[in-house]
């Protein structure tokens, strides 16, 4: 999409598929502020193309593997032609205040800054999670062009600036997803599986070195040391139900009401517990087998995953 008029030498990519019910807000969002917005769709059954085509935007598509490939294959392959790039969930929603200190910052950072994080908030049942250390959720998402490289990794990966500096931005960048706790729960069963693969793979060394790189963002760093050098190494039922009552008690959750509840139990616990339920039940799979080959492909296997 080109819009009229562009007011930031940006190009905004949008991963997509079967969001119908987000893409237009999602655009909407960052229509004003962006040169280019471009939507990389794996093979939509809605009506999801058909709407950002009708927004304007320019859609490709190209297959699924995770996130972190797919959003790779568009900064390599997406015809990026702007200064600076920024990655935007369907779900996710600049909001106004941000947008404006977007076109009043890009246009007069020295050379040396090479990205931007945003701090993001998350809205859940219709209410914005603000304790339980939710908000803010500090985010590399604009970054020059070319600088930025998406970790290769199946669950939580990071864009990372390989040269300069980074700074922040301040206003509203909302997580809104609007789908309801069905979608809620079997979305994040598929991020226990990704998550899982992750902890297993850094336990086989199953991917090399590459999985052990950190983020851009400090607060991301800190947070993949703990959850890598500790938490992962505690038993199946201490790690989730101490996050929770830290999350819940310590941080403060029980003031997000009862949307916070149930968010709070449900991703700060059951999540949590789901991930190391598939972790033990995996990793007695991956014990048996004799090579670093034959657990990746046992893996791929228990997963479904195109893991090798």
């Amino acid at each position: 999409m080109s819009a009229p008029g562009p007011t930031a030498d940006l190009t905004v990519v949008i991963l997509t598929y079967n969001k119908a019910h987000h893409i237009v807000r999602a655009i909407e969002s960052v229509r004003g502020i962006a040169r280019t917005i471009v939507v990389v769709d794996s093979f939509s059954t809605d009506a999801t193309v058909a709407l950002a085509q009708a927004a304007g935007t320019r859609v490709v598509q190209h297959a699924f593997v995770n996130h972190a490939a797919q959003f790779q294959w568009a900064l390599d392959h997406g015809g990026i032609a702007t200064g600076w790039t920024m990655r935007l969930d369907a779900d996710e929603v600049i909001e106004p205040d941000l947008a404006a200190a977007i076109v009043a910052a890009l246009p007069t950072l020295p050379g040396e800054v090479t990205g931007i994080t945003f701090d993001r908030k998350h809205i859940f049942m219709g209410r914005w999670i603000r304790h339980g250390g939710r908000y803010p959720l500090r985010l590399l998402r604009l970054w020059r062009t070319g600088t930025g490289r998406v970790e290769q990794r199946w669950m939580d990966e990071h864009v990372v600036v390989e040269r300069g500096r980074t700074i922040a931005l301040a206003g509203g960048f909302a997580d809104w997803n609007l789908g309801d706790l069905g979608f809620f729960t079997a979305k994040h069963n598929g991020y226990a599986t990704r998550e899982a693969i992750e902890v297993l793979a850094a336990r086989y060394d199953l991917f090399g070195t590459a999985a052990a790189e950190l983020p851009s963002s400090g607060q991301a760093r800190r947070k993949r040391w703990l959850k890598t050098r500790v938490y992962d190494r505690l038993p199946l039922w201490v790690g989730p139900l101490g996050y929770f009552l830290y999350r819940y008690v310590v941080q403060l959750g029980f003031l997000d009401g009862r949307p916070g509840l149930i968010y709070h139990v449900l991703q700060g616990f059951w999540y949590r517990f789901l991930v190391a339920a598939k972790v033990a039940e995996w990793d007695g799979e991956l014990a048996c087998c004799g090579t670093r080959e034959a657990r990746i492909a046992r893996l791929a296997e228990l997963t479904g995953l195109p893991i090798a």
